[in-house]
């Protein structure tokens, strides 16, 4: 997968109906496994079915489903085999399979605390799923195993079929999140207000919708290969953004005589143009990949930058320093250095 490839207007929508998508697919998984089952007279046959809905239930992401079902595979095999030596130390000794179990199961208890719980708990889950079978039956259990195995498979089959990529999530995510920054921002600076207007509960929705991203980064990694701290890194900036935005909003409407002295500050209108203009074609760059606009706007990064320092070194006047109009121009240069470094990080990651 191009990590820069444009997402497609297909595609697109695709992503925005993701929960229909998966519900959809875990219906058409089920009802093929089901007669592929019932043709085939598999015994034990509603295991590759709850394993089935285990596997690609709680999860639609590859970047998710593959290592999950990866761990059930080597969980299941590893508790099979702990089961059917079970099964065979209670032909000779109830009390040496009991005690096999608890070494087992001590184990599985220890290892569900490390960096692979679901692998550990699997092996617990087999381990049982084999010992109910009747005592000596070696057949059944071994179906047991190898049902919960082609259950596991089938997930993986279904999953990579026009598989949802957790990367593809996050880029339409942090696209949005982007374009609703851009729009908080064009409403708290707007001229045609006369008082300060409510954005505490967008701001609160848009950091709330920013944190849930987190859980995107990791697969979408595992994915792309590209490193987890590139992912961190613009995620962090992209929530540190809604409070710098939050403060400077705060800084323009501080009280009216400095408001009335920013409002006709030509040099800031012009800056606060440029950075709405920046937020948006990062937004567009989040989806469409390298473009034309991506350089127009690094060069415009580079302006804001230069005028607000040249603001803060003319900005030596008395009435200045007792207004909050320096603080807010040392938060635009906050603001334009964090575009700065988005852009970079996004072109890094959609690079590869």
């Amino acid at each position: 997968m191009r990590p820069d490839k444009p997402i497609s207007k297909l595609e697109f929508w695709f992503y925005r109906h993701y929960r229909s998508v998966h519900g959809v697919r875990i219906a058409i998984a089920f009802l093929l496994t089901f007669l592929f089952v019932r043709m085939t007279g598999i015994p034990e046959g509603t295991w590759p079915l709850i394993t089935l809905v285990v596997v690609m239930g709680p999860i639609s992401t590859w970047g998710n489903v593959f290592p999950r079902a990866i761990q059930r595979i080597c969980g299941t095999f590893a508790g099979s085999i702990s089961g059917l030596i079970a099964l065979k130390l209670e032909l000779v000794s109830l009390p040496v399979m009991l005690v096999w179990c608890g070494v087992v199961m001590f184990v599985c208890g220890y290892l569900t605390l490390g960096k692979h719980p679901y692998m550990a708990l699997l092996i617990g889950i087999t381990l049982s799923v084999v010992v109910g079978a009747p005592a000596g039956d070696f057949t059944v259990a071994l179906w047991r195993g190898g049902d919960v195995i082609l259950g596991s498979l089938l997930a993986l089959l279904f999953s990579a079929i026009w598989a949802q990529r957790a990367y593809m999530h996050w880029r339409i995510q942090l696209s949005d999140s982007l374009e609703k920054i851009a729009t908080i921002y064009h409403a708290g600076f707007s001229p045609n207000l006369v008082e300060k207007p409510r954005l505490n509960k967008p701001l609160g929705k848009l950091l709330t919708t920013i944190i849930k991203m987190r859980a995107l980064l990791e697969p979408s990694s595992k994915e792309t290969r590209i490193p987890k701290s590139v992912f961190e890194a613009i995620q962090t900036i992209n929530r540190n953004m809604v409070y710098t935005v939050e403060m400077q909003i705060n800084a323009w409407w501080a009280s009216r005589e400095s408001h009335l002295i920013l409002l006709n500050a030509s040099t800031l209108r012009r800056t606060q143009q440029m950075t709405e203009n920046a937020l948006r074609a990062l937004s567009r760059l989040a989806v469409c990949g390298e473009t034309e606009e991506v350089i127009a706007t690094s060069h415009e990064l580079a302006e804001i930058t230069r005028e607000l320092k040249q603001l803060i070194a003319d900005a030596g006047s008395e009435r200045i320093e007792e207004t909050p109009i320096y603080g807010y121009v040392w938060i635009s240069l906050e603001l334009a250095k964090q575009l700065e470094r988005m852009n970079d990080l996004l072109r890094l990651a959609l690079r590869k």
